[in-house]
């Protein structure tokens, strides 16, 4: 099904990057307002699974990461299926929308140099969704055109081949990620969506300095959450009651697990190695010391954007030195770059 997407990332292009420091890996302890965690490290991808939770019918966060001395039947339930996704991924790739037809072609004409900006542009205008899509990018304040933008071409030439990409990759994976169905992932996957987007632009920005292909990790930060997108359909099918699991042991046993299925779906729809291989090693409770430089990309971004949303939603103090402090300055430089770009877009 995807193998146009992995001929067509085999292709190297331009690279449009916003400039952010090396970054290295984190450490991240940070106080929040979900539990009571003062002087203790957290792992960033449990707390904002319990926040992600919290959405989720009525809830009392308090507690909610109290130990329980075993998985009840239904976790245990939705663990077991899930891992028998991740020896079958096509079973969980089942579980998620396709693209829209026309994207392949496409990516097939932006490998082509000699495209014109007149067939490019008669080719784009066969989806509305992806016009409306092109123009609204165009005069996002990532770019900051000098004058709005107004057609199809002048986006074209605004966003150039890389903003182009970005845009496509962004709109053909929004609908596997954010239009989920199921009662608990529909209520989850806007935020879980809105985390892709900022991890992927986190990614790309940080890239370049940390020796990655800054595409690929754009990619593999849209790509890194549909194993849990996955998860929650199977929450939705299995699971009976009001609110969400978030046992320890339920979240120590889902997350690497839907990192893993995420892993097995990008290689399922034959992304390059790359790609596929950074998602499993980021989705790890520890990076592998031979870890490639793309997964350290990822781990970094994926954290950097799932503190930012819930520094921005309220459950992480925003001058809690333990969030900046253990981002470190690099880090900190992009988390604060996400929030004057989110700023410049609530102000449009």
């Amino acid at each position: 099904m995807f193998k146009w997407i992995a001929r067509w990332l085999n292709q190297s292009g331009a690279t449009r990057a916003v400039t952010v420091p090396v970054a290295t890996p984190l450490d991240v302890g940070a106080g929040n307002a979900l539990a009571a965690l003062d002087g203790i490290d957290i792992d960033i991808d449990i707390l904002f699974y319990r926040w992600l939770a919290g959405h989720c019918g009525d809830d009392n966060t308090a507690g909610a990461g109290a130990s329980d001395p075993a998985l009840t039947a239904a976790e245990a339930l939705i663990i077991d299926q899930l891992a028998r996704l991740v020896e079958s991924p096509q079973s969980g790739a089942d579980l998620v929308p396709r693209v829209p037809a026309v994207i392949p072609q496409l990516l097939r004409s932006l490998r082509d140099d000699s495209v014109s900006v007149a067939e490019l542009t008669r080719q784009l205008t066969q989806d509305v969704v992806l016009v409306a899509e092109a123009i609204r990018e165009a005069n996002s304040p990532y770019y900051r055109p000098a004058t709005p933008v107004k057609t199809v071409e002048a986006a074209i030439m605004q966003l150039d081949q890389n903003g182009l990409r970005m845009l496509l990759a962004r709109v053909a994976f929004r609908p596997i990620i954010k239009s989920a169905s199921g009662r608990f992932a529909a209520m989850v996957a806007p935020h879980v969506w809105g985390q892709s987007e900022a991890c992927a632009l986190a990614a790309s920005m940080l890239a370049p300095q940390m020796g990655a292909n800054p595409f690929e990790a754009y990619l593999a930060g849209l790509l890194h959450h549909v194993g849990l997108i996955v998860a929650l359909r199977l929450v939705d099918q299995i699971y009976t009651i009001a609110t969400l699991p978030r046992s320890d042991q339920f979240c120590a046993a889902l997350l690497p697990r839907a990192g893993l299925l995420s892993a097995r779906i990008a290689a399922l729809w034959e992304f390059p190695v790359t790609v596929s291989m950074a998602i499993e090693q980021a989705g790890q409770a520890s990076l592998p010391a031979l870890a490639a430089p793309l997964a350290h990309v990822l781990a970094l971004a994926k954290r950097i954007a799932m503190l930012r949303m819930l520094v921005d939603a309220g459950a992480l103090a925003a001058n809690d030195p333990r969030v900046l402090g253990g981002l470190g300055p690099d880090g900190a430089a992009c988390f604060e770059q996400l929030r004057q770009l989110r700023q410049l877009q609530q102000l449009q």
